[in-house]
């Protein structure tokens, strides 16, 4: 590998690391529009919904679903559970709901309009 390659292949991987701190709010917001879910199995299902590119430990997830919660974004509830002591759930409230479709609306969807899909192709296509 060259000395061009091993920059680029670094700065990718900053800016990847980067960009992928702020997806993981994005990913647990949309995992937890799906159903109610307990922290610790959110880090498989997140890594699963997102292919594996988003990667969250589980310091992550809890000190965002406690920011969440805070801001009225989600709410908790424990509930007993067959193995082991009882689980916090979590759930979007209306105003988490309503966040997830503001923000996809102006973040993601955009990605589909036809001048940045062209865009896009023309990048992937070598253009």
């Amino acid at each position: 590998m060259n000395v061009k390659s091993d920059q680029s292949d670094q700065l990718l991987q900053q800016w990847e690391d980067s960009y992928k701190k702020g997806l993981l709010s994005f990913w647990m917001l949309l995992l937890l529009h799906g159903r109610s879910t307990y922290a610790y199995e959110m880090t498989a299902m997140i890594a699963e919904m997102s292919q594996g590119t988003v990667v969250a430990d589980e310091k992550s997830i809890y000190r965002a679903l406690k920011r969440f919660e805070e801001n009225g974004i989600i709410q908790s509830r424990t509930q007993a559970s067959d193995m082991g002591p009882p689980r916090r759930y979590y759930s979007l409230t209306p105003l988490g709901q309503q966040l997830l479709a503001r923000f996809i609306e102006r973040n993601i969807r955009i990605f589909a309009l036809p001048d940045v899909a062209a865009a896009i192709d023309s990048v992937k296509n070598g253009g």
